[in-house]
């Protein structure tokens, strides 16, 4: 732990009495009162993540979006300025670098939020792939802090720290220089946990402040902080993919289920060839969504058979805080992924029961 990275909030979450932990080399909270408290804050009233670990790229020059759109799945060329959008940034055989948000200001200025876990990997990908594209690659991640207020009050508290109408943020839309408490903030809307909500990016000298002044503010809605193991039950159950769970270099974003964000237009990007060959030829897995038929919980890595075969693994499995069931993500086999099929989770040492379901699991 001594050696792991701090983000400018180390020390409020240290004060909070957070249970911190290393995150991919990153001193971070997994829980403040409790996963349960904490994922409830958000459903029901608002939550402030620190997010700070996060990565931001920039890319710029007179060849930016096409460099950018040369690296994505996902149609760079439909976004209007202050838009965003996602996608991945895949190998040529299909797997994934990353799963990304694209910031787009302008045709020679796109901001990149990547996950915290690849950024030195991802920054090195782009600067191998330039050639001679005229656009620079900056990495900015440590010069960023950012935080993540979520939940159906997240308007209401933020509102009353700026005099930027938030209504005139949209659903992936972004605005810059917004003063939020007086210090100089651009603001999105996107969010990772089904909810409502907003992302703030800030210098690092000003995350502590405003901070605190984001949960003064939200007091009377009953804001909370909120920690990495919300982050992921929440998101878990939106339907939203974890990278190196139901994403990675070995698994494709067709096998994932996410072929909206991967668009075979004229334009070439990196891996369209595998990942169109691979719709034309069908898949041979994908991930699908289940639910335990008898107690237990499913966890990351748990076999899955169909009587005795073996058929794929859990990438993502818990017992869901707001519907009270165990649920989870598998990679199976593609024989065996038909929605309401039943297949088995191997619990420890003994089988259980599971339906397929949609992996969209709250509406």
């Amino acid at each position: 732990m001594e050696n792991a990275k701090k983000t400018p909030l180390y020390e409020e979450h240290v004060n909070a009495k957070g249970n911190v932990v290393d995150f991919h080399g990153w001193a971070l909270p997994i829980e403040y009162e409790g996963i349960l408290q904490e994922h409830q804050a958000v459903r029901e009233r608002a939550g402030l993540f620190d997010v700070s670990h996060m990565g931001e790229i920039r890319i710029r020059g007179q060849e930016a979006e096409a460099f950018v759109q040369y690296l994505m799945t996902n149609d760079i060329k439909s976004l209007k300025d202050g838009q965003i959008i996602y996608t991945f940034m895949c190998y040529p055989d299909g797997g994934v670098v990353d799963d990304l948000l694209v910031y787009k200001f302008d045709r020679e200025h796109y901001y990149l939020v990547v996950n915290a876990s690849n950024i030195e990997k991802d920054f090195q990908w782009m600067r191998d792939q330039q050639k001679d594209f005229k656009a620079e690659v900056i990495n900015e991640s440590d010069d960023v802090a950012e935080v993540a207020i979520q939940g159906p009050k997240a308007e209401a508290i933020l509102q009353k720290l700026t005099d930027t109408d938030l209504k005139e943020i949209t659903f992936f839309t972004f605005k810059d220089g917004v003063k939020i408490k007086g210090k100089d903030c651009l603001v999105s809307r996107t969010g990772y946990t089904g909810e409502d909500g907003f992302e703030v990016y800030m210098k690092p000298e000003d995350a502590r402040e405003l901070w605190r002044e984001i949960l003064h503010a939200g007091e009377e809605e009953g804001i909370e902080p909120a920690a990495l193991g919300a982050r992921d039950t929440l998101r878990f159950e939106a339907g939203l993919p974890l990278y190196g769970n139901e994403l990675s270099k070995e698994i494709t974003p067709l096998e994932a289920g996410l072929g909206f964000f991967v668009k075979f237009t004229e334009d070439d990007y990196i891996g369209k060839e595998a990942l169109q060959k691979q719709k034309e030829e069908g898949l041979k897995r994908k991930i699908v969504g289940f639910e335990l038929m008898k107690k237990g919980i499913p966890r990351e890595g748990y076999e899955v058979y169909k009587g005795e075969e073996k058929i794929g693994h859990v990438t993502t499995g818990y017992l869901s805080p707001t519907l009270g069931k165990s649920i989870g993500n598998a990679l199976v086999d593609i024989d065996h992924s038909k929605m309401g099929s039943t297949i088995e989770i191997k619990v420890r040492k003994r089988k259980i029961e599971a339906t397929i379901i949609s992996k969209r699991f709250l509406k």
